[in-house]
């Protein structure tokens, strides 16, 4: 498998997802090696000279007065490492920890770091090799950074901690070593150039976003499938209606749900059967469209904070200088994470409400529920009760963590941007979105079958027809649970987009 390239400039989302996922291998570039060899001698003569440089002759945060040394440098950057991983909560899930070590060596590529070359090839070697640290999901500020979590991710290294390697969680030497990485000593910057930046909350909102991308399509299935099974009026998505108002995700919706209905015997034009639909079907190409411009913007956003310099101090070694600043500070990441949370929230929202109408008979039509004997049988109406729970928790979780902030290190660092909570919530809200969608288009296959299946658009038809292979129509009470995951897992791993694209007869979204 070819590797993808390191240059500090370059990385996309795309090759994200196959290091994290795919177990992609990766391999710096030369220049980035010239780079980072020559902002080393930087850091080194900063340490000859005795020149007064944050985190390399000096403290960190209120300490930062207080002069380092030449022979203390080396036990300064241990120290760092091993009273900043203080980490809480659950581990970050492989995928997650394989994306920051990725993240980390693609900004010290940049060659701004002064991070020696050796360091950054352990790290290579733990990402290639598959030495993945055991990092704690809760405990970063965002700023000065993700301290925290990237301590813990550093302590496998200098063989401490606890790292995963081929499913087996042993202590960071014992897995490093079984890996035949060799564990390094820190010396001068080294410790503050690998937990100093934005990596973890920028990890997680990677992923996230990238499903993101995916769940809006699937979306647009689900909302296609339900106007089938509610004899949709499709003349509000006539591209003029959309023209006159040109946001280009409300445009895209539109031109998505057209083709995906084209040929469909189960939709209506105004006036056939009403005039107007509910908002939950008529106003999908606003909702939708109005997500999937947030998820574009925010992609935007990850791509540019995945190929910047976050450390602190930053190394210019053309001037030979070292310059304290603020890039650490994960504000234009939190602020994104949190739009991220709330846009996938509405695409929830608007999902239960068409749901909602599939299953109250006085709405859709439709046997009470979606299932014949009712009474006897109560069919999927806790079906909705389940996607309202999840619906109304994130209304909870979509609370924006940026726009909260607690000073910390004696009131020196005293903005501070909670960016890795506003990932984390993002992640948890796309999480609960999926399960939603999953209800939806299984409640709306269910709907299409009680309503009698007169065709299905080019589209739908081969969602139907893979949701109906591993879900058989509901005839009398079963566990739904189970009908469910099915459907979810073919959200997982994105068949029902695939299926759509692959057999449509022309590319959708």
């Amino acid at each position: 498998m070819e590797k993808v390239l390191i240059t500090g400039n370059t990385l996309t989302l795309e090759e994200v997802v196959e290091v994290c996922r795919e177990y992609k291998k990766v391999e710096l570039s030369e220049s980035a090696i010239e780079r980072i060899i020559e902002s080393r001698k930087t850091v080194d003569n900063f340490v000859e000279n005795g020149d007064v440089v944050y985190g390399i002759t000096t403290g960190f945060g209120k300490f930062s007065d207080v002069s380092i040394s030449k022979e203390e440098s080396k036990l300064l950057q241990k120290n760092l490492i091993v009273t900043h991983a203080v980490g809480a909560g659950k581990p970050f899930e492989t995928e997650v920890v394989r994306g920051i070590i990725l993240l980390r060596i693609n900004n010290l590529a940049k060659g701004y770091s002064g991070a020696r070359l050796e360091t950054i090839n352990t790290m290579i070697d733990m990402l290639n090799k598959g030495v993945h640290p055991i990092v704690p999901q809760k405990g970063s500020l965002g700023a000065s950074g993700d301290l925290a979590p990237l301590s813990h991710v550093v302590l496998p290294m200098i063989g401490l901690g606890k790292a995963e390697y081929k499913g087996e969680v042993l202590s960071g030497e014992s897995a490093m070593k079984k890996a035949g990485v060799p564990v390094i000593e820190l010396t001068s910057k080294e410790g503050l150039a690998l937990i100093n930046g934005t990596q973890v909350m920028t990890a997680v909102g990677a992923l996230t976003v990238y499903d993101a991308l995916n769940l809006v399509k699937t979306a647009d299935i689900a909302a296609a499938l339900s106007f089938e099974a509610q004899n949709g009026i499709v003349t509000t998505l006539d591209n003029r209606v959309h023209d006159v108002r040109p946001h280009k995700g409300q445009i895209d919706t539109a031109k998505i749900l057209l083709q995906l209905l084209n040929e469909s015997k189960m939709i209506t034009k105004q006036g056939d059967i009403r005039v107007q639909d509910a908002y939950s079907l008529r106003c999908t190409p606003q909702v939708h469209g109005a997500s999937k411009d947030a998820i574009n913007y925010v992609k935007e956003r990850v791509e540019i904070e995945i190929n910047s310099v976050t450390d602190n101090p930053i190394i210019f070694s053309d001037t030979k200088e070292g310059i304290s600043g603020g890039n650490f500070h994960g504000q234009p990441m939190a602020l994104s994470f949190d739009f991220l949370g709330i846009a996938l929230s509405e695409l929830a929202n608007i999902s239960e409400r068409r749901l909602e109408r599939l299953v109250n008979p006085s709405l859709s039509g439709l046997p009470a529920f979606l299932v014949e004997h009712g009474g006897l049988n109560s069919g999927f109406m806790i079906v909705q009760y389940s996607a309202a729970a999840l619906v109304s928790e994130n209304k909870i979780l979509a609370h924006p963590a940026s726009v909260d902030s607690i000073p910390s290190s004696a009131n020196q660092e005293d903005h501070v941007s909670m960016g890795t909570i506003a990932a984390r919530k993002a992640k948890e809200i796309m999480e609960n979105v999926r399960r939603v969608l999953s209800m939806e288009i299984m409640c709306a296959c269910q709907g299409i079958d009680l309503r009698g299946n007169k065709g299905l658009g080019k589209g739908t038809k081969p969602a139907y027809n893979a949701i109906r292979k591993c879900v058989p129509t509901l005839t009398e009470d079963r566990p739904l649970y189970e009908d469910i995951n099915k459907c979810e897992d073919l959200l997982i791993d994105n068949t029902i987009v695939k299926v759509c694209e692959n057999e449509a007869g022309e590319i959708l979204f």
